[in-house]
């Protein structure tokens, strides 16, 4: 006789003020990942739109509005755009290494510095090495971090200069949090490089798609999402392609976007790290 399988449990949180766009609030409905099935839970959890944060799943659960679209890059059929092969050429010379979900000192004092420059009212420009060492380390799901470095002298690792906290599923690879230097002056567009050499990685192992976390229409700073093409948006039916016409105006007004906002962030909401309760 089989053991019963347990539907998990999901939560509301109370409303709050939304990081994206003026005047709205936000809401998430979220559960606990946990237990031998945490991965086959979050990947089918991620193919209706869920993010991970540490031992949780979440998705927005706004009552009037729907503008937070999760969305996801078919690796097979991508192309690098002219400026994509550009960036792809100009950092081609850096070192990307998987490594175990630990966080070091190197790894925060970059996020620190991405976090200073980028984001330097957001909710998460308060962490400490506890709160980072908790979003990388707090996985149960596999998870890894992706390190990016300048070559090496031979006797020391070269300098890091970017990383990316990403959970491997069945059907592809989620980016869950990545950063960089953003005052590296030979190397711009470090953050769209990361998400290009995740499509590489995920084509090469054969996985389906990389996701990208929320794009947000009318956010300035989550319209480099949309410069990846194709790319699928999940609606209500499913997950669909957007048209060609719709991404050439997509892409042609994600241009105009201030250049911080053009040169690629965290796939995750950058707000904060989530706050949940589980309690009744």
């Amino acid at each position: 006789m089989t053991a019963p399988v347990r539907f998990p449990r999901f939560f509301v949180t109370s409303p709050a003020p939304c990081p994206y766009l003026p005047g709205k609030s936000e809401r998430k409905v979220f559960t606990e990942l946990k237990g031998p099935h945490a991965d086959q839970l979050i990947e089918a959890l991620g193919r209706i739109g869920f993010r991970r944060s540490q031992t949780v799943a979440y998705r927005p659960s706004c009552v009037d509005c729907q503008a937070c679209v999760s969305v996801r890059v078919p690796v097979r059929d991508f192309t690098p755009s002219t400026t994509q092969k550009r960036n792809l050429k100009r950092n081609s010379d850096l070192i990307a290494t998987e490594c175990r979900p630990w966080a070091t000192g190197e790894q925060f004092d970059l996020l620190r510095k991405y976090l200073g420059t980028r984001h330097p009212g957001g909710g998460m420009a308060a962490m400490d090495e506890i709160d980072y060492a908790d979003m990388v380390e707090h996985t149960p799901v596999t998870s890894y971090v992706v390190e990016y470095r300048e070559p090496s002298d031979g006797l020391m690792p070269g300098r890091l200069v970017g990383a990316c906290l990403t959970d491997r599923q069945g059907d592809g690879l989620s980016m869950i949090y990545s950063f960089y230097d953003p005052e590296h002056e030979a190397r711009s567009g470090l953050g769209n490089y990361i998400i290009l050499d995740h499509i590489r990685r995920a084509r090469e192992d054969g996985l389906g798609h990389v996701y990208l976390g929320y794009w947000v229409d009318g956010s300035d700073r989550m319209q480099y999402k949309i410069r990846y093409r194709p790319i699928e948006l999940l609606g209500r039916d499913g997950w669909r392609r957007l048209s060609s016409e719709k991404h050439d105006a997509l892409i042609a007004a994600a241009a105009s976007a201030p250049r911080r906002a053009r040169d690629g962030a965290s796939p995750a909401k950058d707000a904060s790290l989530p706050q949940f309760d589980f309690s009744e």
